[in-house]
């Protein structure tokens, strides 16, 4: 009877987690329409929340340091570059372009970019299984872009690319970062990560930009802040709480809600609507996505001795 409150609370945990992670493309969708650019809307997001992580990593201090080598912080600037900055600029400049719900959509296929990755630079092995469940996949993938090519032309096409690159991006970040994850814990790397996206955005700002950031309305510092606080800095708790209790596969199943949480989001807050063909494809996406989950989470637990 314990067991099973504590799994369902960590269900729910891990549900509010992944709705807040899928609003981010509302808050971002509704800014645009304030005609902030998306560099600022991006830096209000990091500077909101930069103060939390610098008090999160102040406090949380490690229980030892001696296995954390100088090219283990070289690498951790790497990734927080690629993994925090790059995938998120991305995603900002691609949300300019096509649908919150297509975005999820896109960014949603990030493992089967992980296992291609993992196969390329580290030689590990794809089961014909997950080759399956990957052309699945991209099958729905192009589904979903069908529909949608007739209205939007050549917008789609770079929209697209662009979310793809913040997928690619955040797929090299969670392969590079695994073993770091380990030797600096979870919270620190994160802040760190965060921390160092951070210092990109606001570089990236200071020397390509430089137009005033108080130029726009409450709306915006008010989306800022919101992204900053619930789509960002209180969901990395909640999910990492939530694998920690159920564990990464029952999570990976339960992660198939973010797509289809945006596009519910999207039809409430921004009037957005996806055709049939449209949402076939976004189902396909997830059962494919679902199964490279689940092959992965078998495989994992094989390697155990």
């Amino acid at each position: 009877m314990l067991f099973s409150k504590i799994k369902n609370s960590a269900v729910l945990i891990a549900v509010v987690g992944i709705v807040l992670f899928s609003a981010k493309a509302i808050m971002v969708k509704l800014a645009y329409q304030y005609n902030v650019s998306s560099l600022h809307l991006l830096l209000f997001r990091m500077l909101f929340s930069l103060p939390f992580y610098l008090i999160i990593l102040y406090f949380h201090k490690p229980k030892s340091t001696t296995n954390i080598k100088k090219q283990d912080y070289l690498w951790l600037l790497f990734f927080g570059f690629i993994g925090y900055y790059l995938a998120s600029y991305f995603d900002f400049l691609g949300l300019q372009y096509i649908k919150a719900g297509l975005e999820r959509i896109i960014l949603f296929i990030y493992p089967t970019l992980v296992l291609l990755i993992s196969r390329i630079f580290l030689k590990e092995r794809i089961s014909p299984k997950q080759i399956i469940a990957i052309l699945i996949t991209y099958f729905g993938v192009i589904i979903t872009f069908s529909g949608e090519l007739q209205y939007n032309g050549d917008h789609i096409f770079l929209g697209g690319f662009l979310i793809f690159l913040s997928a690619l991006t955040y797929a090299s970040y969670l392969v590079g970062s695994g073993w770091l994850i380990p030797k600096f814990g979870v919270l620190r790397f994160t802040s760190y990560a965060m921390i160092i996206s951070s210092i990109c955005v606001i570089i990236h700002y200071l020397i390509l930009d430089r137009t005033s950031v108080f130029q726009y309305s409450y709306q915006v510092y008010l989306l800022g802040f919101m992204m900053a606080i619930l789509s960002t800095l209180i969901p990395s708790f909640l999910v990492s709480l939530a694998i920690k209790k159920i564990g990464a596969s029952n999570f990976s199943i339960i992660g198939s809600i973010g797509p289809i949480s945006t596009i519910i989001l999207a039809y409430i807050f921004l009037d957005e609507r996806l055709t049939i063909m449209q949402l076939l494809g976004a189902v396909i996406v997830i059962i494919g996505i679902t199964f490279v989950s689940l092959n992965k989470s078998k495989k994992n637990r094989k390697l155990v001795p």
